[in-house]
């Protein structure tokens, strides 16, 4: 009987595995992963480097994806080698999908690599994100539709036009979906969704 349930239990961990999670045997609890989406040019340094300190330090696995894997520059200087191709993110790999802000970030405003990414991950439940100019992306893939957002104020418009209710906060979240500002919510940004990803949900 003993040897039934010890094969039962290991049949029910490589069952999670092959689902995408990993177990942590740190409080027994599973890790988190996000992937940040940025430009290959010209993405926004804080809006990458601030979030992905704060959920790497609440022991959150993040992956960088760009649309190819070659150095990726930043508006003030970072340089960063993706860890992969934005075509080839397994939304259900990822339990948060941020997509990063910066001028760069416009060459994602009608990707629909990009699109199918963001509707894959609300529909799977996953937090998603995204900061500066960014969240015209999730407003243009139709994920903003009646819900609360925010967005670089030059980009207002882009919202509402397409449904969603501009708030001109720094952070806001209405339900999975967090979209911030700018580079000084960054900071912000980060907390929110290591709140999010480490709370039981």
């Amino acid at each position: 009987m003993r040897k039934i349930v010890s094969i039962l239990i290991l049949l029910f961990i490589v069952s999670l595995q092959l689902q995408g999670f990993v177990y942590s045997e740190e409080g027994g609890r599973m890790e988190k992963k996000a992937v940040m989406i940025i430009a290959q040019n010209n993405f926004r340094d804080e809006e990458l480097l601030h979030p992905k300190n704060i959920l790497e330090n609440s022991g959150i696995t993040v992956k960088i994806a760009s649309r190819n894997i070659e150095e990726a520059s930043g508006m003030l200087g970072a340089r960063v080698i993706p860890d992969m191709r934005l075509q080839d993110i397994n939304v259900q790999d990822f339990d948060a999908v941020i997509f990063v802000g910066g001028r760069g970030a416009s060459v994602y405003w009608n990707d629909p690599v990009a699109h199918k990414i963001a509707n894959e991950a609300y529909l799977a439940s996953k937090v998603v994100a995204a900061i500066c100019i960014a969240p015209v992306t999730l407003a243009n893939a139709g994920l903003l539709k009646g819900k609360k957002a925010t967005v670089w104020p030059s980009e207002a418009r882009a919202l509402t036009s397409k449904g969603a209710f501009y708030t001109g906060k720094p952070v806001e979240m209405d339900g999975l979906i967090i979209t911030a500002s700018g580079p000084a919510a960054a900071d912000e940004f980060g907390k929110r969704i290591a709140e999010v990803l480490t709370s039981e949900r």
